[in-house]
């Protein structure tokens, strides 16, 4: 029996994961009592979901110990640690964006991001030590650790992924998979947030090509553990299943603000597609289950048991009591786009990495755990 994880993007919203993961630690004790290794052979992350994600496949064989440094770097997050918030780097970086808008026609140059995330690219590196994760796939603590990314020059979805015998590759429309030596870089470009934070460059079949977040155009986020073999996947989202609207609303409406614009994108990359692909998948099962014994053993189709947890209370509400925590230079930044309380909490909430936010999320992602306990042990069940 194959378990997998699979932890969905969200930028900031991702501490959620870590209450999730540190409920699941003590879950595990109980079903698995003197086995620390992580119940999960299959993990899969896409965008903060595969930072998430490669911190546990680096320490599959101390699933406690993974999971407690997944706290410890949220519990302590603050901004300059994931994007710069310096008065130069932000003036910098609103001087490119006023100039290609206004004289972009002259110089011919565009700006790559409206944010410099070189500080997460140090932080990962300091944290995420992927030398340890061929040993864990080598003693079969792990089976397969993959990594979603959008590539923008050809439009293609890849999972990278690495395992230690290769996993016969798949190719949909727009979706294939490759066998890679993971590195920082892809997590780099699986959470490369649009426009807010630059693509990176990887090698795709002999060339090089530019990628970003992979929760774009993410039409099957399920689909690479299925794919790896998974027979039951749990999956760890980063919002709450409730439409996202104005915390405010006055008599007469607003005309909406480039925040309010922003936070439907954000929601349409990173939360629309997940349902969908549950719903997808539920269909298939009830299908299979109709499927005559001598026909479902050769048809190559197979019932996949999905289990779903997501934050029970609204996160864009969270965001809002948090937001004077960022720093005054991205307060006056996120000013200018109407991220404010009454219109824009729930665009700020995927960049809001200030202590005070990701600790409530994580203490959100521990009750909610902790509230579903029973269902999760029976999921999880004995090795």
């Amino acid at each position: 029996m194959r378990l997998a994880i699979v932890l969905m993007g969200g930028g900031a919203r991702a501490a959620y994961q870590a209450g999730v993961i540190k409920g699941l630690v003590e879950i595990v004790k109980t079903v698995r009592p003197g086995q620390p290794g992580m119940p999960f052979s299959i993990v899969c992350g896409t965008s903060a979901g595969a930072i998430n994600a490669s911190a546990l496949g680096v320490y599959a064989d101390d699933f406690a110990y993974g999971a407690g440094r997944i706290e410890d770097v949220w519990s302590q997050f603050h901004v300059p640690q994931v994007y710069r918030s310096d008065w130069p780097g932000v003036i910098a970086s609103g001087a490119r964006w006023l100039s290609a808008l206004t004289m972009g026609w002259m110089v011919r140059r565009s700006p790559r991001a409206l944010l410099d995330n070189t500080p997460l690219a140090n932080l990962l590196r300091e944290q995420i030590d992927f030398e340890r994760l061929g040993p864990m796939l080598k003693s079969s603590h792990l089976h397969a650790l993959a990594v979603t990314a959008l590539s923008y020059s050809s439009g293609q979805h890849l999972t990278f992924y690495q395992a230690d015998k290769p996993i016969e590759a798949w190719r949909r429309a727009q979706r294939s998979a490759r066998l890679v030596t993971l590195t920082v870089e892809h997590l780099l470009a699986s959470s490369a947030i649009p426009m807010m934070f630059q693509a990176v460059p990887l090698e795709f079949d002999g060339r090089v090509e530019y990628f970003g977040d992979g929760a774009i155009r993410q039409i099957a986020p399920l689909s690479p553990a299925i794919h790896f073999g998974a027979q039951k996947i749990l999956v760890v989202g980063a919002a709450a299943s409730n439409p996202e609207v104005p915390i405010e609303t006055g008599l007469v409406p607003a005309y909406p603000s480039l925040a309010q614009i922003g936070q439907q994108v954000m929601a349409s990359v990173f939360l629309d597609a997940l349902g969908a692909d549950i719903e997808r998948i539920r269909h298939v099962n009830q299908i299979v289950q109709q499927l005559p014994r001598a026909v479902d053993a050769g048809s190559g189709w197979r019932a996949v048991d999905v289990l779903a947890i997501a934050p029970s209370q609204r996160i864009e509400l969270i965001a809002a009591r948090h937001l004077q925590r960022l720093p005054l230079s991205i307060r006056g930044l996120f000013g200018a786009v109407g991220a404010d309380r009454a219109r824009g909490a729930a665009f700020a909430s995927y960049l809001l990495f200030e202590a005070d936010y990701t600790r409530e999320l994580i203490a959100l992602g521990y009750r909610d755990a902790m509230e579903r306990r029973e269902a999760l042990a029976s999921f999880i069940g004995p090795s």
